[in-house]
């Protein structure tokens, strides 16, 4: 039968006539994302095959093998939630906050209050200690907390990219086994890149994302639940708020039974399996040398132009170097001039860090002595005329 002609008329107020998309290319070395591998822009170019295709079921389970050796654990929930980094972030603490649970946050960056603010969406009666953005908590200083809060929950950042800081993380989970809590850690920018080793930690939820150390673009976030948290999640009295990040709904797909729960963004995953095979393929202590060897190198150069780290050697990230931006020089137009001349990236600083520090990304197919040779070039060659710059304007 013939539809019948609609007797509306067409808004074009908002057509475009539009070119085929072009971008140029870029050199991310910036805190994220960086630039993905070759094999894993290819593998997501490949024709979209169905989210409950036996194939794609197959691949479903290798990836979370894979990030499971990623970050050495054996936790059965393991999966890439459909979502950024954020979408992961937001299901650790959807999945097992109540409304009144407390939730105890170790806050040395803007990461960590990212945590108090999503902690509190969920109702949670949300404590913060907090240590100046370029330090890290020592064992005795989460114990005493951990005694004056009593938390159900103890949320931190391991890797936080605010600050190039490093979490030391040996005994924090025997702190948090010890006073009953559970362990919850953000590895946004150390999976991949940063030795870690979620079980012999005692971690019990962490989440990370797909566009930094594992060399993929952003959309996924990978995300992983211990027996101690699945039990929380067991004993809810209510439902998990976010029917999208309901991890009880999520292992009914994930898991064995592979019950439709949402259309999975096929190509996103197999894009993490590629980079996923990759980082299998070099080796976790491999590709963590190779993070520390090039970070070590960059570090090495900018000190010898006279530039000063903002993070102590002891606590420094090999994934994202912080360095502190010289008295006079305009670090934002700096910035600018490397993206607009030299097709490069790096970031600036966030929170109280804003305008005081660049943020340089070595992450995951980024971190190579290639690139530390020509951002140390640029930076020798380029940065003086700021220099000279600011000194005339002054």
């Amino acid at each position: 039968m013939a539809i019948a002609p609609s007797h509306l008329q067409i808004d074009s107020s908002h057509r475009r006539d539009l070119a085929p998309i072009a971008t140029p290319d870029r050199l991310l070395l910036g805190p994220g994302p960086s630039n993905a591998h070759p094999t894993v822009l290819e593998a997501l170019s490949r024709t979209p095959i169905g989210h409950l295709d036996p194939l794609y079921v197959e691949l479903m389970g290798e990836v979370q093998e894979l990030l499971r050796y990623a970050w050495q654990t054996d936790n059965r929930l393991t999966l890439p939630m459909s979502g950024t980094g954020s979408a992961a972030m937001e299901a650790t603490l959807a999945n097992t906050v109540e409304p009144g649970d407390r939730v105890l946050v170790a806050v040395k960056g803007y990461f960590g209050l990212r945590l108090v603010d999503m902690a509190g969406r969920y109702q949670a009666d949300v404590r913060v200690i907090e240590k100046p953005w370029g330090e890290a908590f020592s064992l005795d200083e989460l114990e005493a907390a951990l005694i004056e809060h009593r938390p159900a929950i103890l949320a931190m950042v391991h890797a936080e990219t605010s600050t190039g800081i490093c979490q030391p993380m040996e005994g924090v989970g025997d702190l948090c086994r010890k006073h009953n809590c559970l362990l919850l850690l953000d590895t946004v920018t150390s999976l991949g890149g940063v030795p870690l080793h979620l079980d012999a930690w005692k971690v019990d939820l962490a989440y990370s994302c797909s566009q930094k150390g594992l060399s993929c673009p952003p959309g996924l976030g990978p995300f992983t639940m211990g027996p101690r948290a699945e039990q929380k999640l067991s004993a809810r009295t209510t439902k998990v708020p976010n029917w999208y990040l309901d991890v009880s709904l999520l292992n009914q797909y994930w898991g064995s039974d592979r019950v439709y729960h949402h259309t999975a963004p096929v190509n996103m995953n197999f894009g993490m399996r590629e980079a996923l095979r990759l980082l299998a393929e070099e080796g976790l202590e491999q590709a963590w040398a190779r993070h520390r060897r090039n970070a070590e190198a960059l570090w090495s150069g900018l000190e010898g132009l006279g530039l000063v780290m903002h993070a102590p050697l002891e606590l420094r990230l090999p994934t994202l170097t912080t360095v502190r931006i010289p008295e006079g020089v305009d670090g934002k137009a700096f910035s600018q001039h490397l993206l607009n001349n030299h097709g490069i990236e790096v970031g600036g600083g966030l929170g109280v860090l804003a305008g005081k520090i660049w943020r340089i990304g070595l992450m995951g197919y980024n971190s190579t002595p290639e690139n530390v040779d020509r951002l140390l070039n640029l930076f020798e060659t380029e940065l003086p005329r700021f220099k000279q710059t600011a000194a005339v304007a002054a």
